[in-house]
């Protein structure tokens, strides 16, 4: 798919992820090129070695690096994919990726994707965590990325289509790791809110899931105390949205993820 198809994979230390992911990609025959943010391990090295294009700097947020990426990466084909390190394609997304790109209607501007998230080895399903869908897939030169620390989604020329089949998320940096991240997005999750009090912050490109759930964030979540408003959020995840069935794994997860992206 060399003539229809370009991968991004943005990273930094991800040298214990990536060899699932760049053996996953490397099935659609694309040209993958990697921006890294001046990574200390042996990333670029690895990719280097798996045939990337790799390309290094640095960037203040994750939405600055993707517009430069859109922006600056010498991207010929018609389609561009983005997909995490710590990410892989199922076998059946392949497969859908080679047979629809060639026939998508040229008013579908990107493809919204589906994430399958695993955490401690287990698929956690439930708890509002599947389907999460996301804009992954887009033609070349008609997307670019909100500008935002937190939260970001594609803003797309065009409409917007579902993909059948999944993107898999399954990191493999352990728990510690995990909860720093997630401490970090709470740290970015305040200055979003702070820099955007007052501002019309809706957007008609994002796909409804991600609308809705700005829209409940802005007008409802955040007005309500805080204790009760991570204690109603715990429990409306963790019973009325089933998470109590991703077993212990679920648990862990619900419960910090909850914690950690409200910590203002």
């Amino acid at each position: 798919m060399k003539d229809v198809l370009s991968i991004y994979i943005p990273t930094l230390n991800e040298e214990i992820n990536p060899s699932q992911c760049l053996a996953s990609v490397s099935k659609l025959g694309a040209t993958i090129y990697v921006v890294d943010s001046n990574s200390t391990d042996r990333t670029m090295e690895i990719a280097q070695a798996a045939g990337c294009q790799v390309s290094t700097g640095n960037w203040r947020t994750f939405s600055d690096k993707m517009n430069w990426a859109i922006n600056e990466l010498p991207i010929q084909t018609p389609w561009t994919l983005r997909i995490n390190a710590d990410e892989w394609l199922t076998d059946e997304l392949i497969a859908e990726l080679k047979t629809r790109l060639r026939s998508t209607p040229d008013e579908v501007g990107a493809y919204s994707v589906n994430r399958r998230v695993y955490f401690l080895n287990r698929w956690i399903r439930f708890g509002g965590m599947y389907p999460l869908w996301g804009i992954r897939l887009w033609r070349s030169g008609k997307a670019k990325c909100e500008v935002r620390e937190l939260d970001e989604h594609m803003e797309v020329i065009g409409r917007i289509e579902k993909l059948e089949h999944d993107i898999v998320d399954e990191g493999q940096r352990g728990l510690t790791y995990w909860v720093q991240k997630h401490n970090q997005y709470a740290d970015a999750e305040v200055r979003e809110i702070l820099r955007a009090q007052g501002q019309d912050d809706a957007s008609n490109t994002l796909t409804m899931q991600a609308a809705r759930k700005r829209w409940l964030k802005a007008n409802f979540y955040y007005r309500l105390p805080k204790f009760w408003r991570v204690f109603l959020f715990w429990i409306y995840r963790y019973f009325f949205k089933l998470g109590f069935l991703d077993g212990v794994p679920g648990l862990i997860y619900h419960t910090c993820t909850v914690s950690g992206i409200d910590s203002w």
